[in-house]
């Protein structure tokens, strides 16, 4: 069996001492760029990987990041969470770093996890999903000084100007806003939105951006929202109403949605009435409404995986330094895409 290279090898290969090997291992920042780059040459080159367990030792970290496993829900939406903890599992691996699953029934369940791994030096970092304004997790985790980052940003509080909550979201007002333009630059004059019930951080702001949207192109968003919790029955059911003239506003010839539930609803409301030109936009671009053909804006995932690995790590971090996010940008809010399916 080929011998496995060390950092004798990868320090000999770059021209430098053992010691800036580790640097760029252990604290890239302290580095300078051109030593860096050649170091990371040579550790490519070579196919060099860290002895992961000597590295915990030495550094007293656990190298492992935990987050919490949602009980299945069942529904249509739920795929994008399990996309985003594979996505995040398989980049943490490829920086070094391992993740930890636990499980929690009530944030008070979680917060109960977060003293029991910390107390046992189980983790290093937590990412947290699903915030809600007034979240106790967070406010724990910064109390105790633990690293943290969020799917999610902190709906009510200073979102962009604290430093010490890390987050990640997806720009969903700039995802309504493109599914709107679309329909647009379609033809349809009467573009309605579905959503859910306010307040809603994640709602109300997907709502913002179709209304702003139509507002752009001199358009009226009056009487053409329509809110139901996200359930397929209860959307169909709403959209049965409105496409039958039963509602307060104009009958939409177009209908952009919160959810992808929400869209097959609508969708199944306009088959029931025998509308087939209402052209109905979701968002999260679940494996439904692409079997569906429906049109849907795609949250990237994977791209917010990256983005919290970065906050926690710096870009070309190989653990959880909490010195590092608090140092440059507090957040990463990803551009999503619209799937257009004709």
């Amino acid at each position: 069996m080929a011998r496995q290279p060390t950092v004798s090898d990868v320090a000999l290969a770059a021209g430098v001492s053992r010691q800036t090997v580790s640097n760029v291992l252990n604290a890239p920042d302290i580095v300078r760029t051109a030593t860096r780059e050649r170091v990371e040459r040579a550790i490519s080159d070579l196919g060099y990987r860290p002895h992961a367990s000597a590295r915990r030792l030495r550094t007293r970290r656990s190298s492992t990041i935990g987050i919490r496993l949602y009980p299945f829900a069942g529904g249509i939406s739920g795929a994008v969470l399990d996309r985003y903890v594979h996505a995040l599992t398989e980049n943490a691996a490829e920086r070094g770093m391992r993740i930890l699953l636990y499980t929690a029934r009530t944030p008070d369940e979680e917060i109960e996890q977060f003293r029991r791994l910390t107390d046992g030096a189980d983790v290093d970092a937590f990412v947290l999903t699903s915030t809600f304004h007034g979240d106790a997790r967070t406010g724990w985790l910064l109390e105790h000084d633990v690293p943290f980052a969020t799917f999610g940003r902190p709906w009510g509080d200073d979102d962009l100007g604290d430093p010490q909550h890390l987050w990640v979201d997806v720009d969903g007002a700039a995802g309504t806003a493109a599914a709107t333009k679309h329909a647009i630059a379609a033809g349809r004059r009467a573009i309605g939105f579905l959503g859910w019930p306010s307040p809603s951080g994640t709602g109300d702001d997907r709502a913002r951006g179709w209304a702003r949207a139509l507002r752009s192109h001199g358009r009226s968003p009056d009487g053409l929202r329509w809110a139901v919790e996200d359930d397929l029955t209860a959307a169909r059911a709403a959209m049965a109403g409105v496409l039958t003239g039963g509602g307060p506003g104009p009958v939409p010839d177009a209908v952009v949605c919160a959810s992808d539930s929400l869209a097959v609803g609508a969708h199944l409301a306009a088959m029931d009435a025998g509308v087939h030109d209402l052209l109905v936009i979701g968002f999260d671009n679940t494996p439904v409404s692409e079997a569906l053909g429906l049109s849907s804006v795609e949250q990237r995932p994977e791209d917010v995986a990256v983005g919290t690995l970065d906050l926690l790590m710096g870009a070309h971090g190989t653990a959880v330094d909490p010195s590092v996010p608090r140092t440059g940008t507090g957040h990463v809010l990803v551009e999503p895409r619209l799937i257009v399916r004709e």
